[in-house]
């Protein structure tokens, strides 16, 4: 699926949305930034509550398809600055991290 079906699905707020069409293939919900870098695969939704600009950075590094704020946290200035120069998807939701994870999970059909 890709990061638009992803947001409609689970109507997400977009905040940047620089690749709509990035695959998404898996998923990963994790705040330890160190933690993300070194086990998110590829192609992954990260969900997460981290707002700084680092979260730019790690999403690149992992290659992750898009980041999920979720919890209803907004990014701060210099993440979202970051994630527009960079091409980082990033979105959000009200949902408290683990039914976001869950309802990634069944979108994805894990």
């Amino acid at each position: 699926m890709t990061v638009q079906t992803l947001k409609e699905m689970l109507s997400l707020t977009e905040f940047h949305l620089a690749e709509p069409e990035r695959e998404v293939s898996g998923g990963y919900a994790g705040d330890l930034l160190s933690w993300v870098m070194g086990r998110a695969e590829a192609g992954s939704a990260w969900l997460t509550i981290m707002s700084n600009q680092n979260v730019a950075a790690v999403a690149l590094m992992a290659d992750a398809a898009c980041v999920v704020l979720t919890e209803g946290v907004q990014p701060d200035p210099d993440l979202l600055r970051r994630a527009r120069e960079k091409g980082v998807n990033l979105l959000g939701t009200a949902l408290p991290t683990y039914a976001a994870a869950c309802a990634l999970g069944r979108s994805l059909g894990l």
